[in-house]
């Protein structure tokens, strides 16, 4: 029987695109988002992500794969960060991935069989100017993902990244994407279904991102500052920041 997947952040953007691809393969996927999804979901409260895959489980079988893919981001100065926005994005995209690690894996693992995917950013490895919580928020989930990983190894369950550059999304209106050009969000549903058919632990969107992170943390101090410097698009100069203003006003409320 195909697998059932979970994807949370799943009625828009590339959870949307992600529940899409799932579906055209034949699997059996519940989105489950704030509003428009298949299941109501807040990810940043247990009770809900518990709900949600008991929903889940009730209607379509036993979660196979979870998708953590629902995040938020605040693009600005750091020192001008609204305190709602840094509250917003580290409980949306670090509690809300810890939830559903917690909450997943001991299922999958009492089964002998899973796989936890997440959404990260090429900002877990290569951060932008004017995204200072927004990449502490995806180094946070790396730096977990490895842990659980480990903690994981032997059981059968599998936790993979996926770290696209920019896409073309609601998150990222008014950004700017540098030299990579900007991702389609099925283009990241892709590379999604080729981790869960052959597992991986980081999986970078386009893949030569992954030989410049490396390059830029192989370098000497110096040479990587100013590799990295010069090739990432500095948000602050480079964005434009009044596409961005409803999409940050929801998100500070």
């Amino acid at each position: 029987m195909n697998p059932v997947v979970a994807v949370t952040g799943g009625a828009r953007g590339i959870g949307a695109a992600t529940v899409a691809r799932l579906r055209a393969t034949g699997w059996r996927v519940a989105a489950g988002d704030l509003t428009g999804g298949d299941y109501e979901l807040d990810v940043t409260d247990p009770d809900s992500f518990r709900a949600f895959l008991d929903n889940v489980e009730r209607d379509l079988g036993p979660v196979d794969v979870l998708v953590n893919n629902a995040g938020v981001m605040w693009v600005g100065p750091f020192a001008d960060e609204p305190a709602a926005a840094t509250d917003a994005q580290l409980a949306v995209n670090v509690r809300g991935v810890i939830n559903g690690f917690r909450l997943s894996a001991p299922r999958m693992r009492a089964r002998g069989h899973g796989h936890l995917v997440t959404i990260a950013s090429s900002a877990s490895r290569v951060p932008a100017p004017g995204a200072a919580t927004y990449a502490a928020t995806k180094h946070a989930v790396l730096g977990y993902a490895m842990v659980a990983r480990e903690e994981l190894r032997g059981t059968g369950v599998e936790v993979s990244l996926v770290l696209p550059a920019v896409v073309d999304t609601e998150l990222a209106r008014g950004t700017d994407h540098g030299a990579v050009a900007r991702l389609r969000p099925d283009e990241v549903a892709e590379a999604v279904l080729r981790v869960l058919r052959r597992p991986r632990f980081e999986t970078y969107v386009p893949a030569r991102l992954g030989l410049f992170a490396r390059l830029v943390a192989g370098l000497p101090a110096p040479a990587g500052q100013w590799l990295w410097r010069h090739s990432v698009p500095n948000q602050l100069t480079a964005g434009n920041p009044a596409e961005r203003v409803e999409y940050e006003r929801r998100l500070t409320g």
